[in-house]
C-alpha cells in the first residue's frame, strides 16, 4: 500500500504491487480480494501469464471449473516445460482435474496422461503419486476398474518411498475401497488398519509438538514462581534488617516499627503458606495423575506386548479365529490408550490456560452427526446400534471445541462399557428456556450409587480403582465437568448396574435461534 501511494503514474511498479498483494491474499484464502488486485493489473504486465496461472488456481479452489479452464488454456501455446517457473505438467494436471470434475472424461484423460509423463520425467515423486490417484479416479468413474486399480496400486507402492503421512493415508484408503469392492475383505481390513496407522501418525506428530511446547511453557512458569518467592523472601529479610538498624538508633521508635514489621511478616507468611498449600495440592494432583496414567499406559503396553506374542504364535499355527480376536483386542487397547493421551493433553492445556475458548451459537444436531460419523467404525466393530434422535431445531451457545471434547468422551465411555449387540441412544428431553437436556444412554454394565456420587463430586480429585470394578483415572469425566462449568452447563448421571447408564448434559440454550 505504501508503494502504491508513492508510485502513482508508474505503471510497471503499480502492476508489481497489485501482483504481490494478489498473491498474498490468495495465500491467505482471501480469494475475492485477490481477484480484485489481479484485475487491476494492466495487460502489458511482463508476468501476465503468472496472473492467469494464479487466477486459474483460485477458480479451481472455488469450483469454477469453466473459468479455470479458460485461464489455464492461456498456456496451450507454450512449448517450454518450465515457463517463468510455471511447469507445463502443473498446467496439464489442473486442466485434467477441471475436466474430471465436470465429468468430461474424454478431455480429462489426455491432459492427465500428459501431466503424468512430464512428472515422471521430472522425477517429482509427490506429484506422481497425485497424478496416479487422479488417473485412477478418472477410470474408476468410467467403471474401467482394471485400469483404475493398476494406477491405485502404483500410487500405493510409490507412497511407501515418501515421508508424507497424508499421501500414505490416501493411497492406503483407496486400496481399501478397491479391495472392498472386490469383496476381498481380508485385504481391505489390512489396508484399513494401515490407513488408521498413518492417520494416528499424523495426529501423534502434531500432539507430540503440542505437548513439548506446553511442557516448555510450564517449566518457564515454574521458574518464574520460584523467582517470585525468592524476591518475597529477600524483601522480608531486608525489612527485618532495616528494622534492627532503626531499633539500634531509636529506642522509642523501636517498639512501633518492630510491631509494624512483625504484623507485615505475619501477613506475608500467611500468603506464602497459602501459596505453598495451593502448590502442594496441585503437585499432589499432578503426581497422582501421572502415577495413574503411567500405570494405565504400562498396563496397556504390557497387554499389547503379551497379545502380540500370542499373535505371532497363532500366526505360525494359522489359527485365524484367534488372530481375529487378538487383532480386535489390540485395536481396543490402542483406542483406549489414545483416548487417555488425548484427555491428558486437553487437561494439561486447560490447566495452563492454553485452550482457545469462544462461545458461539451451534446447531446441536449437526455436531452430533459429525461425532456419530467418526464413531461408525467402532460402533460397527462391536455391533452396537447407534440412534440419533436429537431435535434438529435446537441451537446451543457453547465453545465448539469444548462441546466436541465432551461428546467424544461420553461416546468413548458408552462404547467402552457397552457389550456387543447393545444400543447407544442420543436424544434431547425436557428442554426449558435456559438449558437443553442432551441424553447419552447406553445398555452397558451400569454403575453403582457409590461410583456415581464419586464422579459427581465437586472436586478436582481423580477417581480410584475398586477391587471389583475399574472406574479408570476419571480424567475424562473431570475434564468434561470443568468444560461444562466453563460453558455455563452442568451434568447428571442416572444408572443401574447390569441395565445401563444415562448421562444427562445440561447445555446452555441459544435464545436467539429459538
Amino acid at each position: 500500500m505504501k508503494a502504491l501511494s508513492a508510485t502513482k503514474g508508474n505503471t510497471e511498479m503499480t502492476n508489481y504491487c497489485h501482483f504481490f498483494r494478489g498473491v498474498s491474499f490468495k495465500e491467505k484464502k482471501l480469494f475475492s480480494e485477490a481477484k480484485t488486485e489481479f484485475n487491476k493489473i494492466s495487460k502489458t504486465f511482463k508476468f501476465q501469464k503468472s496472473v492467469y496461472n494464479v487466477l486459474g488456481q483460485i477458480a479451481l479452489e472455488q469450483y469454477e471449473f469453466h473459468k479455470a479452464i479458460n485461464y489455464f488454456n492461456e498456456f496451450e501455446d507454450i512449448s517450454d516445460t518450465n515457463y517463468f517457473d510455471i511447469k507445463k505438467s502443473f498446467i496439464n494436471h489442473n486442466l485434467g482435474v477441471c475436466y474430471l470434475q465436470l465429468r468430461d472424461f474424454k478431455n480429462a484423460e489426455p491432459y492427465l496422461l500428459k501431466s503424468m509423463k512430464l512428472q515422471e520425467s521430472e522425477k517429482d515423486t509427490v506429484s506422481i503419486i497425485g497424478a496416479y490417484g487422479d488417473i485412477a479416479t478418472l477410470y474408476y468413474e468410467q467403471y474401467k476398474d482394471n485400469l483404475a486399480i493398476s494406477f491405485f496400486e502404483k500410487a500405493y507402492l510409490l507412497s511407501k518411498k515418501v515421508k508424507r503421512y497424508d499421501l500414505k493415508q490416501t493411497a492406503t484408503k483407496n486400496m481399501a475401497v478397491v479391495e472392498e469392492n472386490r469383496k476381498n475383505f481380508e485385504k481391505a481390513l489390512i489396508y484399513r488398519k494401515e490407513t488408521e496407522k498413518w492417520n494416528d501418525s499424523l495426529t501423534d506428530q502434531n500432539k507430540i509438538w503440542a505437548v513439548a511446547d506446553i511442557e516448555k511453557k510450564f517449566a518457564i512458569k515454574q521458574k518464574q514462581k520460584e523467582i517470585h518467592l525468592l524476591e518475597v523472601e529477600n524483601r522480608i529479610k531486608n525489612t527485618q534488617r532495616n528494622g534492627l538498624l532503626i531499633v539500634a538508633a531509636l529506642l522509642f521508635i523501636m517498639f512501633g516499627i518492630g510491631f509494624y514489621f512483625y504484623q507485615q511478616k505475619i501477613k506475608t507468611n500467611k500468603i506464602i503458606l497459602a501459596q505453598k498449600e495451593n502448590l502442594d495440592e496441585l503437585n499432589a494432583t499432578k503426581d497422582k495423575l501421572f502415577s495413574i496414567v503411567s500405570h494405565d499406559l504400562r498396563s496397556s503396553v504390557n497387554a499389547l506386548k503379551i497379545s502380540n506374542t500370542k499373535l505371532l504364535n497363532h500366526l505360525e499355527t494359522k489359527n485365524y479365529e484367534q488372530l481375529d480376536v487378538l487383532l480386535h483386542k489390540n485395536s481396543a487397547i490402542a483406542n483406549s490408550s489414545y483416548n487417555l493421551l488425548d484427555n491428558l493433553l486437553n487437561w494439561a492445556q486447560q490447566q495452563t490456560n492454553q485452550l482457545f475458548f469462544q462461545k458461539e451459537p451451534l446447531h446441536l444436531y449437526s455436531i452430533i452427526q459429525q461425532i456419530e460419523y467418526n464413531y461408525k467404525p467402532l460402533v460397527f466393530d462391536k455391533n452396537i446400534a447407534l440412534k440419533n434422535s436429537v431435535n434438529k431445531n435446537i441451537f446451543v451457545t457453547m465453545d465448539l471445541d469444548s462441546l466436541k471434547i465432551i461428546l467424544r468422551n461420553m461416546m468413548d465411555n458408552a462404547l467402552k462399557f457397552s457389550k456387543e449387540n447393545g444400543t447407544i441412544s442420543i436424544y434431547t428431553q425436557n428442554s426449558d428456556a435456559n438449558f437443553v437436556q442432551l441424553v447419552i444412554e447406553d445398555t452397558g454394565i451400569g454403575m453403582s450409587t457409590a461410583v456415581i456420587e464419586e464422579l459427581l463430586q465437586e472436586t478436582m480429585q481423580l477417581s480410584k480403582k475398586n477391587n471389583k470394578e475399574i472406574i479408570g483415572t476419571g480424567l475424562g469425566m473431570q475434564l468434561c465437568k470443568s468444560m461444562l462449568v466453563k460453558n455455563g452447563g452442568k451434568l447428571d448421571i442416572k444408572s443401574k448396574e447390569g441395565i445401563g447408564t444415562k448421562i444427562i448434559l445440561f447445555l446452555p440454550k441459544d435464545v436467539t435461534n429459538g
